[in-house]
């Protein structure tokens, strides 16, 4: 007779975990929703101005998705590449689900960059730093393309290796952070890291803060994500003022004795985290790094992602324009 296993933890309708181990990541929300968390396959054909193309790293034995926009009689030189780091607080998500591509296809036309989007591992099954093993490998990877040593026809063809660089979705705004600090102390010439773009990272301390207490949960982020996936995530032991999760904590190394690019800190007035992402992007500052901060208006964590509100309402449709236009002017600084 065989046993049938037990659930053990379900966090907010996107991760289960079982008595024998075993993880579902299945969405068990609202089925209207489910489309966005379905992968969609790559296409080297252009569709809407980009082609996608999934490859596997040799030296990692980890997927890359890269988006490359139409080349123009407009692009008199080589385009940008931008590194995008998931979120899902570093326990679900891949850079194929649908809420993804929807973005950074529109991202790439829009901004004219070629994306780079490694799947970087998940928690349980890879706690951190996982995550950001994976996210820096990404940029040594980059750098032996660069060099010759690597081959991949799209980024030979078109990219400028001397202005990469990093964005990421909450918690993949948090590995945003942690590989611009490895790079500051890493020699990747011809690479040259440009800009970091933290969006909604997922930055918090182990007390609540007011916001968390005050501020609407969302699809995207309720409590029982922050708390049960960092729970998840995090090196056993740790709470989240570990230096990944609080990286203006006691903790972290000081960020003033860290070599950083250029940050844009993106962030939503209504998100639940606000208070500790406000905290971050001020500690920059202090630390004198150059820090510039966008806030899109009446917003929560992560809403560009949701198809759906983009689609339907107007306000979430203008302030996800201003993300994109805002991002874009930041590169073409850069």
């Amino acid at each position: 007779m065989v046993q049938e296993k037990k659930l053990v933890q379900n966090v907010s309708g996107w991760l289960r975990i079982y008595d024998d181990g075993s993880v579902d990541r299945t969405w068990t929300g609202p089925p209207e929703a489910k489309f966005m968390a379905e992968p969609v396959p790559p296409h080297e054909e252009f569709i809407d101005g980009v082609a996608t193309r999934d490859i596997t790293v040799a030296e990692s034995n980890r997927s890359v998705r890269l988006y490359l926009p139409e080349i123009t009689s407009a692009d008199k030189e080589k385009l940008p590449v931008v590194v995008h780091f998931q979120g899902g607080g570093f326990c679900i998500s891949e850079p194929d689900w649908f809420m993804y591509y929807n973005m950074y296809t529109r991202f790439a036309r829009a901004a004219r960059f070629i994306c780079v989007s490694p799947f970087l591992r998940c928690a349980p099954e890879h706690r951190l730093p996982a995550a950001i093993e994976d996210g820096f490998s990404t940029l040594l990877w980059l750098q032996s393309v660069a060099k010759g040593e690597s081959k991949e026809l799209w980024l030979e063809k078109h990219a400028d290796f001397s202005r990469v660089f990093l964005i990421g979705d909450s918690s993949g705004g948090n590995v945003v952070h942690e590989v611009a600090a490895l790079a500051g102390k890493a020699s990747l010439e011809p690479l040259r890291l440009a800009g970091a773009i933290p969006v909604h990272p997922g930055f918090l301390r182990s007390t609540r803060s007011k916001s968390e207490l005050e501020k609407p949960q969302s699809p995207f982020l309720t409590l029982d994500m922050l708390d049960n996936f960092l729970a998840l995530a995090l090196p056993v032991g740790s709470t989240k003022d570990h230096p990944i999760t609080c990286p203006m904590g006691e903790a972290a190394p000081p960020l003033s004795g860290l070599k950083l690019p250029p940050f844009l800190v993106c962030l939503a007035e209504m998100d639940l985290i606000w208070d500790t992402e406000m905290e971050y992007y001020e500690a920059m500052k202090k630390a004198n790094h150059d820090v510039e901060l966008f806030v899109s208006k009446g917003m929560t964590h992560s809403f560009y992602l949701n198809k759906i509100a983009v689609d339907m309402d107007p306000n979430t449709a203008a302030e996800t324009e201003a993300l994109i236009a805002r991002v874009k002017e930041f590169i073409e600084k850069h």
